[in-house]
């Protein structure tokens, strides 16, 4: 990415001949005859003489780096500066210096921006070492690392094994199951194991119908196995008769739907709270290091440097926590030309991870005795919160809403939660110093959470709680104004705007529809918003995310309302939408002292774009590239 062989014409000069020159050899200088020596050049000489041995001094102490070649991460270059010969394309998220020319690194932290002037001629005041300059490529500029504020880690990674998501049809999805069977010798010798898959969506196919175990058993490949299919959106799960057979099924769940036919009989999909029902076998910890390998590869390579897990479960908080302890994590370091000593390959998780403790109604209260986790493994793993889920998602008919579905009068959809229930464990976790973050994606349920955050809050520090509405994406006019006066932070999708518009009208009728993904509202009543992509629900690409949330239009630049996109007037700006990648997700998860910006002091994180996504026209932020994604001073993916 840098420019190595630019370094070589930095060895002997001056900042200001760095600065202004973009050459690798300093010229020679002309054949001259000596001037007539008078008084008046014999005072010019001394004062040259002296400024002479000012420089000299100077240089002495800020010699550049003998050895430009050297890859950052070496012991002896974990201090350098990144620059742009292109003036100040970093964009630092400091309100102080909003952009800049140069960002320099020591070790894992930042230490100095500004021009390039500037940190050569105070590095000796800010940064211990001698300076190494690389240069970005024309084109490029710096942000801050990239944040997901709403992620599944280890489901993420689960996807890859069997991806079911752009099907068409039922027999398609079939098909790629079989075709999955087909390629595992394993699994096709042996029918007892079981087969899992994630990504169905029943509202992108050309019949939009639940599908059922009858349509698994047709194939004769398929049938007889026990198979379990997770829906797109995490809300809905798909069984073979094998395991619909296992189960002892009730005649309802609260909180969830066993889909059944005419005749009352299962098909084999079951909604939400139901899918507790479902039991599969437990990961082993080499399937979750496989997932989790997996899931960093790409978070990486997107420039994601930190995400936030909405929902560790008993089994994934287990396998953090092993991890995080262990000091030989199971997978290599993406980059191999790497010292096998770095810090971010021995010794820490290669990537920052926010967990939200998973909260279970049916199990007893332990926000009192459970020990939280903060800032573990060298700030790499923090479990701080608690998830709670307080209703279903829109897209399988299950978010609560205050009046009947417009394509389904017969029902509201359902919360997951009593609202008892959420009045009396919101304020307890509140108090035992939890950060509370509910799944609410109805109006109903959003009012009534926010009804509990009102109550919960009215006596407690908000700053120190910072409570957060997952998803928030239906909101009454009166609930939008309460976001601002309470403090509550809203963590939205943007890609989820751009998949829902096409059926949204039709589940919500035209006037309550405007109330969906209303970021602009939200934003104008005072209230912090914060983004994530909900992966692997949507795509993980942190810009695909970015070029939503600025012109709310699908990839291919169309929407329900045209060009010019859907409900334009809801769009969030480009600056809004970089703070919400960084610095909002910094302040969601309590690291906003250390993460977030680039600012002295804080941790060494940005990453390197082609482009300058700040001002490129929209389409093109999504040909946009990672050139470096870079954690604590060094680079995880790309090179500098």
């Amino acid at each position: 990415m840098a420019d190595a062989d630019s370094d070589r014409s930095l060895r002997k000069r001056s900042p200001a001949a760095i600065a202004s020159s973009p050459t690798a050899r300093t010229p020679r200088p002309a054949p001259h005859t000596p001037p007539k020596t008078t008084a008046r050049s014999a005072k010019r000489a001394l004062a040259l003489a002296a400024l002479a041995l000012s420089l000299s001094a100077y240089l002495a102490y800020s010699r550049l780096n003998l050895d430009p070649r050297a890859p950052l991460g070496q012991d002896a270059v974990r201090t350098y500066a990144l620059c742009s010969r292109e003036g100040a394309r970093i964009y630092t998220l400091d309100p102080a210096r909003p952009r800049a020319q140069c960002l320099v690194v020591h070790q894992s932290t930042f230490t100095s921006t500004g021009s390039l002037d500037h940190v050569l001629s105070h590095w000796h005041l800010t940064t211990p070492g001698t300076p190494f300059v690389r240069f970005l490529r024309p084109g490029q500029i710096v942000v801050p690392g990239l944040s997901d504020s709403h992620s599944h880690v280890l489901e993420y990674g689960a996807t890859k094994q069997m991806p079911l998501e752009g099907t068409a049809t039922v027999a398609e999805t079939v098909a790629r199951v079989r075709a999955y069977i087909q390629a595992d010798p394993d699994i096709l010798a042996d029918k007892s194991k079981f087969v899992e898959g994630w990504g169905w969506d029943h509202t992108k196919w050309l019949l939009e119908e639940w599908p059922t175990y009858q349509a698994l058993e047709a194939d004769p490949v398929v049938a007889g196995r026990p198979v379990v299919l997770q829906s797109k959106d995490g809300h809905a799960l798909w069984v073979s008769s094998a395991v619909l057979h296992s189960i002892n099924i009730p005649h309802k769940v609260d909180g969830g739907v066993i889909v059944r036919d005419s005749s009352g009989k299962p098909t084999g999909v079951f909604l939400d709270n139901a899918q507790d029902l479902v039991v599969r076998p437990e990961p082993t910890y080499k399937q979750l290091q496989k997932r989790f390998a997996a899931t960093v590869r790409d978070a990486h390579a997107y420039g994601l440097t930190s995400v936030h897990d909405a929902g560790f479960n008993p089994i994934s908080l287990d396998f953090f926590r092993r991890y995080a302890s262990s000091l030989s994590p199971p997978f290599p370091h993406p980059l191999n030309h790497l010292p096998a000593h770095s810090e971010a390959q021995s010794t820490t998780l290669p990537l920052r991870v926010y967990g939200m403790k998973y909260f279970d109604e049916t199990a007893a209260y332990w926000g009192d005795s459970v020990e939280k986790i903060v800032r573990a493994g060298n700030n790499r793993l923090s479990v701080r919160s608690v998830k709670i889920f307080a209703d279903g998602a829109l897209r399988s008919g299950g978010a609560a809403l205050y009046e009947p579905y417009h394509d389904n009068p017969e029902t509201r959809g359902f919360m997951r939660i009593a609202p008892e229930t959420l009045n009396e464990v919101i304020p307890k976790f509140m108090k035992d110093g939890w950060q509370v973050n509910v799944h609410a994606i109805g109006d109903r349920a959003n009012g009534l959470v926010l009804d509990a955050f009102q109550a919960a809050l009215a006596e407690a520090n908000v700053t120190a709680l910072r409570p957060r509405l997952e998803h928030a994406q239906i909101l009454a006019k009166k609930d939008m104004a309460r976001f601002g006066d309470l403090g509550v932070i809203a963590s939205v999708q943007p890609t989820h705007a751009i998949s829902d518009m096409w059926f949204a009208e039709d589940r919500l009728g035209p006037e309550r529809v405007k109330g969906l993904y209303a970021f602009r509202s939200i934003i104008d009543h005072g209230a912090r918003i914060t983004l994530g992509s909900d992966f692997p629900v949507e795509d993980m690409n942190p810009l695909a995310g970015f070029y939503a949330a600025i012109t709310r239009v699908a990839p291919d630049g169309t929407s329900p309302h045209g060009p010019g996109g859907w409900f334009p007037e809801q769009r969030m700006t480009r600056e809004e939408a970089l703070k919400g990648m960084t610095l909002d997700p910094a302040y969601a998860s309590f690291t906003d002292d250390i993460l977030g910006s680039i600012v002295p002091g804080k941790l060494a994180d940005f990453v390197v774009l082609s482009d300058d996504i700040m001002t490129i026209p929209a389409p093109d932020v999504l040909t946009t590239r990672v050139a470096a994604t870079v954690i604590d001073g060094l680079p995880v993916y790309g090179a500098l």
